[in-house]
């Protein structure tokens, strides 16, 4: 993650929860937030409902990893927050990936491919 910082406050947390955008999809929820950083910062949060401290570790470093082979395609000065919901447990890196570019496509988060800024 070369240009991406964590959030950690739990008051960063809730402020992006109140103001930001949100897209769920089946297997996570995506709340995003204009900042005037030039780097993106990323949260996440994977509830004890889903399984013990090994399945939610897996599950953020699937998250992670996710957003790192990605973050390239995605818009700076942006804070995020990943919730993972029950769907991400036993789930395959490919699978992941996927929801978590179709999540900011439809927050409209996406560079162009050519040059431009937003998709």
């Amino acid at each position: 993650m070369k240009h991406t910082y964590r959030i950690k406050q739990n008051y960063e947390f809730r402020r992006l929860y109140r103001r930001g955008n949100s897209v769920a999809t089946p297997y996570l929820v995506v709340y995003a937030l204009k900042t005037r950083r030039n780097i993106n910062r990323i949260g996440l949060t994977v509830t004890p409902k889903l399984g013990g401290a090994v399945v939610r570790n897996r599950i953020k470093r699937l998250l992670r990893e996710a957003y790192r082979l990605n973050e390239d395609k995605i818009c700076t000065s942006y804070d995020f927050i990943f919730v993972a919901r029950s769907r991400m447990i036993g789930a395959k890196c490919q699978k992941v990936e996927k929801e978590l570019m179709r999540a900011m496509k439809q927050l409209g988060l996406l560079i162009k491919q050519d040059g431009g800024e937003k998709a």
